[in-house]
């Protein structure tokens, strides 16, 4: 378990790496505000608790227990936020990296 300070509160990690794919169990306390704008790709499910993803447009979005949500690398800058704690559920890795050229003929094989 690692420990990461937010802009406020903490969040604690459980982490398991299998090359290019990281499987976190995340755990953020009360009040907990992320200390940076994150621009990789994730797949998040909230296990339990409330998330707030806040977007750098200004957008928010709120999950609760079992909602979820994905994004690419490079697609938006986000961090994230909860008044109550929240526990989640995040994927992320190589398979996330937005590759232009797939995106824009999702076809191609």
């Amino acid at each position: 378990v690692t420990t990461h300070a937010g802009e406020t509160g903490f969040a604690h990690w459980k982490t398991i790496e299998y090359g290019g794919l990281r499987i976190r169990k995340v755990k953020y306390s009360e009040n907990y505000r992320a200390n940076h704008w994150c621009t990789l790709g994730h797949i998040v499910y909230c296990i339990e608790g409330e998330l707030i993803s806040e977007l750098s447009d200004g957008r928010t979005f709120v999950l609760s227990a079992g909602m979820s949500y994905q994004v690419s690398d490079g697609v938006s800058s986000h961090r994230s936020a909860t008044h109550t704690g929240a526990t989640l559920l995040i994927i992320d890795g190589n398979f996330l990296k937005n590759n232009k050229e797939s995106f824009l003929n999702p076809w191609r094989i």
